[in-house]
């Protein structure tokens, strides 16, 4: 066989595939168009408020998730809101507390003299000054010689050996008022504890 012969035989057997493979791509999308016809006739079964109802419901669901969304972040924003108010003097009330601790250190050593009208008028500023500091919403965590030591209130700053055994893991002296801000502490008091 010549070449010409075998490039001939060679094209009509390409032609034979190729024709092949167009007869195998008409009857697959052939079956696919039957299918969506079928599909869209059983579509046209179910009734148009059918439809209408599941749409109905799908945008009744996405509006109550949304309306519930929305009540969510408006309860967390205005609780946000609160918290600043309460805190919102926390640095100033910080720089204010070693004027008040300055005050309580005073008041004891002018307890020491026997000068009453200074006594008087230093008490009158310290009261005016506390009570104004309160009205804020500072407030003094209470804390005595004996409590119960809590390191989520307290802060230790050394330990002694107990004068008694009843003071052991309690506390020995407070050495520093804490205060709290609303319902947060900004200053913990500190304190000396009994081993």
């Amino acid at each position: 066989m010549t070449k010409k012969a075998n490039d001939k035989d060679q094209d009509t057997i390409k032609d034979q595939v190729e024709e092949n493979i167009d007869k195998a791509i008409d009857e697959v999308e052939k079956e696919q168009a039957e299918k969506s016809e079928n599909k869209e006739v059983a579509d046209e079964d179910t009734s148009e408020t059918d439809k209408l109802k599941e749409d109905l419901q799908k945008e009744k669901d996405k509006f109550l998730r949304l309306f519930a969304e929305f009540e969510n972040y408006k309860k967390r924003t205005s609780k946000e809101r609160l918290e600043l108010f309460k805190t919102a003097n926390q640095e100033v009330m910080l720089a204010m507390l070693p004027v008040l601790d300055d005050f309580d250190r005073a008041l004891v050593e002018i307890n020491k003299t026997e000068d009453k009208n200074l006594l008087k008028g230093v008490e009158l500023i310290h009261n005016k000054f506390r009570e104004t500091l309160k009205n804020k919403g500072l407030e003094p965590v209470e804390v005595e010689s004996g409590d119960t030591f809590d390191a989520d209130i307290h802060e230790a700053i050394t330990q002694i050996p107990a004068p008694n055994d009843d003071l052991k893991g309690k506390i020995v002296d407070v050495v520093e008022r804490g205060y709290r801000l609303g319902e947060r502490i900004i200053r913990y008091p500190k304190v000396v504890t009994g081993k």
